[in-house]
């Protein structure tokens, strides 16, 4: 089946069944790799993509169901002002161990930047919930998303 959907700013379009996740889109058919698989089960959070701006897991989701909202990935979201000042942070403070779960990290950071300017503890907890990192950097992640906040 022909699906046409756009991300990142460019329409693609893919010859999948319908019911194929999202994640699987992304990383096999259209080569975008930054988005981890994790669990499966969209309890992670490393498949985390934008749908029209808002986290989502992109493991479950199938791609025939995205129509006409965009889609934006780990390797577009540097283009959104929030995205920047999440990325600048998380290499500014090193945020990163062994990496995996960063992208989903970063996804989940940026939405709730975008959404939510000077994110308080209680909007972090709630933005971050489900984001798993097994190095257990969150403390600097929180520190990055609060560094992004204060960036101009």
């Amino acid at each position: 089946m022909s699906i046409t959907i756009e991300i990142n700013g460019e329409r693609e379009t893919v010859d999948v069944a319908a019911d194929t996740p999202l994640l699987w889109t992304l990383r096999d058919v259209i080569g975008l790799t930054g988005t981890k698989f994790g669990c499966g089960i969209a309890q992670c959070g490393a498949c985390t993509v934008h749908i029209d701006g808002q986290p989502v897991r992109s493991c479950l989701l199938p791609v025939g169901s995205i129509g006409d909202r965009k889609v934006t990935t780990i390797e577009g979201v540097g283009a959104t002002e929030a995205g920047r000042k999440i990325q600048k942070a998380w290499l500014g403070l090193e945020v990163v161990q062994c990496g995996y779960c960063q992208s989903g990290q970063i996804m989940s950071a940026a939405a709730l930047l975008a959404k939510t300017p000077d994110p308080n503890d209680a909007d972090i907890d709630a933005a971050m919930a489900g984001n798993i990192c097994r190095c257990g950097t969150y403390v600097r992640i929180r520190a990055a998303i609060k560094q992004a906040a204060r960036s101009a």
